[in-house]
């Protein structure tokens, strides 16, 4: 499926029970990375028993109930290093993700942190929530980043 065509994507809702070994993996890959139990997808899937390349195949297409509706708002809070361009970092992984930013908000650095809030509306994004947690954690100055609420 093109990432972009949205018009043709149906979802079911389907007990876990019944599902092939490889979707429950993809699932537990995913949830190894948002907890932090592993620090890598290659991590991830070693502990989970499968290839990176089933996970690559199908990680856009399984996702857990929450994460199936249309239009969605996420919160993200982050606790940065007060440093130039750290902000313009985290937006850039944000815009490549084709996420739409709806709010954001910087208290004032205290003891050189900041905290950072921001929206998003993630109805034409690419991937998923916990890829864009990632990539933002994985940037110079990023103490934390993690999902405050999802809408």
């Amino acid at each position: 499926m093109d990432k972009g065509d949205y018009s043709n994507i149906e979802y079911y809702l389907v007990d876990k029970r019944v599902l092939p070994e490889v979707f429950i993996k993809v699932m537990e890959v995913k949830q190894r990375i948002n907890t932090g139990e592993s620090a890598s997808i290659n991590e991830a899937v070693r502990k989970t028993g499968m290839s990176r390349s089933a996970y690559y195949k199908y990680k856009d297409s399984v996702l857990p109930f929450y994460e199936t509706m249309n239009g969605k708002k996420v919160t993200l809070l982050l606790a940065v290093e007060n440093f130039q361009g750290i902000l313009s970092s985290i937006l850039n992984i944000i815009a490549d993700s084709k996420a739409n930013i709806l709010t954001i908000n910087q208290n004032i650095p205290i003891n050189g942190l900041a905290d950072i809030s921001i929206s998003l509306e993630t109805q034409t994004m690419f991937g998923s929530v916990e890829d864009i947690v990632n990539d933002i954690n994985k940037l110079p100055g990023v103490r934390s980043c993690s999902v405050l609420s999802r809408e």
